[in-house]
């Protein structure tokens, strides 16, 4: 559906947005596909406790399925490829050696036994012995539900005891528990009612004495409504219901409870100190059975504290405790209890990066620092106590390379021994064995094809190639690597990181239109930094005739906290100053950009933000596509928006809202959205379509039936194709039944 759209505009003479340029945009993806490269994705799987991994040798002839000794630093195949093609094949499976596609596949840690599924069923392979055996299709996964449905903690769960004499469960929404050996049922609480209950997720205690479980007071939920006007199952429409807390809802307030199994006795401790619960984690026994923690997530996200409760009298202290005057980063924290009951290592942002620290459970010592520097933690991946080390991945701590580049790391308890596991330039991911005492590992950039090496797990030390990544037939059909860009943001001293992607045609003596790509949303950052040999938002707008960027501006994260807090109450800013300034400095570095001739398009948070860009700054972006946009924040999820605009909802709910700024649209506009958007709510872009509507605002409509979160599908795609190249090139696109699809006949 179109609403206002604009009239059909005349042809000047660019040479770009013709039939040419989208043939080959629409055929791309085919040109530069993984058929014509080798191990771009090389996926190495440690075998149990062994030191032996395999991983798939992929060429454009064959792929092997390759087994390596870390000890012995060789490599072979793993398994008999022609025999296990034949054996598939005479099991009707059509299997052709040099390509076998084996999904899941396990390996035992002697080799002899491979599981994997294949054409829907799942399968054995004894390799010594030449036997498989189809063992059956593969059930169905159950059907989880949706994201946003609140887990009510109820169902017939029986919780057997660590001792195995007993199990507890739940029942008429209280809590009971029965001796196994003679079936003897007691019901151990009274209080329990269909609106305060309690939770059957139970927790025994280690001693098998106490159960320990949370009491929870339920809300009247929020539901978004859909239509579905043309179902493929039925000629008349549908109508959906889905849950979906917004920002300011009401919560359920949830109140840990202990009970003692022999004496009856229930203790519910005092909630002064987790009273204001956005939520709070389910309670977990310390290993002496004296008590149990939980994590408290304040509503507003401004305190999140660790709560030891005494099983006993119910006291309640604070083993640790996050305050921030914007928000505490939750969904980071990370922590990790040592055997000896005394001690945890935390994840804190607190000193404006993501650092460890080992923190004194007892509260006699002041928390201490493992990590530190201008740089973050991304991921710990294992608490090695003998050892006393920690293995890690982090971001920045080189500060002379990419910021974003993850590399990996260990370090000692007590700070001391930072050791860089995985020294190469680019972006990695690697591989640990189990005793870590080797790591696969994988690493790359967007310009720097994939190299995958056998590391030392302690040290670091290369000790083997395993595989390297090919695009010679890529280079030779014209890929060219998209160009990192460096430039300060808006305090002109900041570096802002961005990638700048070309026409394969491209002409330096041609003048190129600039198109941003944005997903500004705070949380994560968003530029790719690892090898693509197909960027599908990208490389195909580039090849209509543009130059088509992507930046990481302020208000994104793993900088520092002070680079991320922009946001707050903020996401007007959207980064749009550090994005300007950065464009800017790209034309000015390459003159054949124009920067009169700007266009912006996003999805989802990215939606959002490039209507605010042509709503806030006119003067530079000149158009936008903006798909599922969350253009009011208090029209969206609950959990996205009260994270980093606050609670409860204020003015700075108002300021960011593209339904309130809507007037003041002045460039051509294209607004994208799913009819069963379950992520962003539908409505959030009919009111801003309704006021435009209102100011008599010209702007474009693309509703797409059936679909959900989408940057518009097939048809939406072709939709930017074109209003980009009408509004920013001034030419007619091509017919649609002109262009050659592939596979279209």
């Amino acid at each position: 559906m179109l609403v206002g759209a604009s009239a059909a505009m005349s042809i000047p003479a660019l040479g770009q947005g013709t039939l040419e340029d989208y043939n080959r945009a629409y055929n791309l993806r085919n040109r530069y596909g993984i058929h014509k490269t080798s191990n771009l994705y090389v996926n190495p799987m440690w075998i149990g406790d062994t030191h032996l991994f395999w991983y798939v040798d992929q060429t454009p002839e064959k792929s092997v399925y390759t087994m390596v000794d870390a000890d012995k630093r060789t490599k072979k195949a793993l398994f008999d490829h022609k025999t296990l093609a034949s054996k598939l094949t005479a099991a009707g499976q059509q299997a052709n050696a040099d390509k076998l596609n084996l999904g899941r596949l396990m390996v035992s840690d002697n080799l002899d036994t491979l599981r994997f599924a294949l054409n829907g069923h799942n399968w054995t392979y004894l390799s010594k012995k030449g036997e498989l055996t189809d063992n059956g299709a593969i059930p169905p996964m159950p059907e989880q539900p949706h994201w946003m449905v609140v887990d009510e903690e109820k169902g017939d769960y029986r919780i057997p005891s660590p001792d195995g004499t007993k199990e507890a469960y739940v029942k008429d929404d209280n809590i009971y528990v029965r001796d196994l050996k003679t079936g003897k049922e007691t019901q151990l609480t009274q209080d329990g009612t269909i609106g305060n209950y309690y939770s059957a997720y139970l927790q025994w205690s280690p001693d098998s004495k106490k159960v320990a479980t949370t009491k929870i007071r339920p809300v009247e939920k929020r539901y978004v409504y859909y239509v579905e006007a043309a179902p493929d199952d039925q000629f008349q429409p549908k109508l959906h219901k889905q849950e979906y807390a917004k920002p300011g809802d009401e919560l359920r307030f949830k109140h840990p409870v202990i009970v003692n199994v022999e004496t009856g006795k229930v203790t519910l401790p005092d909630t002064k100190l987790f009273d204001k619960q956005y939520e709070i984690s389910f309670p977990e026994w310390n290993a002496d059975s004296e008590a149990i923690t939980f994590d408290y997530n304040q509503r507003g996200h401004q305190v999140y504290r660790v709560l030891e409760v005494n099983a006993d009298n119910g006291d309640v202290r604070t083993l640790v405790e996050e305050t921030s005057d914007k928000y505490v980063n939750y969904p980071r924290v990370w922590k990790h209890y040592l055997s000896d009951g005394k001690r945890m290592i935390w994840s804190s942002e607190r000193d404006n990066y993501q650092h460890l620290y080992m923190i004194d459970r007892e509260g006699k010592q002041a928390p201490k620092q493992i990590t530190k520097g201008p740089w973050y933690v991304r991921q710990v991946l294992s608490v090695d106590e003998p050892a006393q080390k920690i293995y890690f991945t982090a971001n920045g701590v080189q500060p002379d390379l990419d910021p974003y580049f993850i590399r990996y790391y260990s370090i000692n308890f007590d700070g001391t021994g930072l050791t860089d596991l995985t020294p190469a330039a680019g972006t990695h991911r690697a591989a640990f064995s189990k005793d870590y005492k080797y790591n696969v590992d994988n690493y790359s950039s967007v310009t720097e094809v994939p190299k995958v090496v056998l590391r030392d797990g302690q040290t670091g030390k290369e000790l083997m190639t395993v595989a390297e990544g090919d695009i010679s037939a890529l280079i030779a059909d014209g890929w060219k690597a998209p160009e990192v860009f460096v430039a300060p943001g808006r305090d002109g001293k900041t570096p802002m990181w961005g990638n700048v992607y070309r026409p394969s045609n491209y002409d330096p003596n041609k003048t190129y239109p600039i198109i941003e790509y944005i997903y500004q949303g705070p949380g994560d950052q968003y530029v790719p930094k690892s090898f693509q040999p197909f960027n599908g938002f990208m490389q195909d707008m580039a090849e209509l005739g543009f130059v088509v960027v992507q930046v990481d501006g302020m208000g994104t994260s793993f900088r520092s906290r002070e680079f991320e807090n922009i946001c707050y109450k903020n996401l007007v800013d959207a980064g749009l100053p550090d994005h300007i300034a950065w464009i800017k400095a790209l034309a000015q570095k390459y003159p054949n950009l124009d920067i009169d001739r700007v266009g912006i398009f996003g999805c989802s948070a990215g939606g959002q933000e490039s209507t605010t860009a042509v709503l806030h700054h006119p003067e530079f972006y000149k158009a936008a596509y903006s798909a599922c946009g969350c253009h009011d924040n208090r029209m969206d999820k609950i959990w996205w928006n009260e994270q980093w605009m606050g609670y409860p909802i204020d003015e700075s709910y108002e300021k960011s809202s593209n339904i309130v700024n809507a007037h003041k649209l002045q460039v051509p506009l294209m607004l994208v959205v799913g009819e069963l958007d379950d992520n962003v709510d539908p409505a959030s872009t009919m009111k801003v379509v309704a006021e435009l509507q209102k100011h008599n605002k010209d702007f474009e409509l693309v509703v797409i039936p059936g679909a959900h979160h989408t940057m518009g599908e097939a048809f939406g795609d072709h939709k930017r194709y074109d209003f980009f190249v009408k509004h920013l090139m001034n030419v007619n696109p091509p017919k649609w039944d002109e262009i050659t699809y592939p596979n279209r006949k």
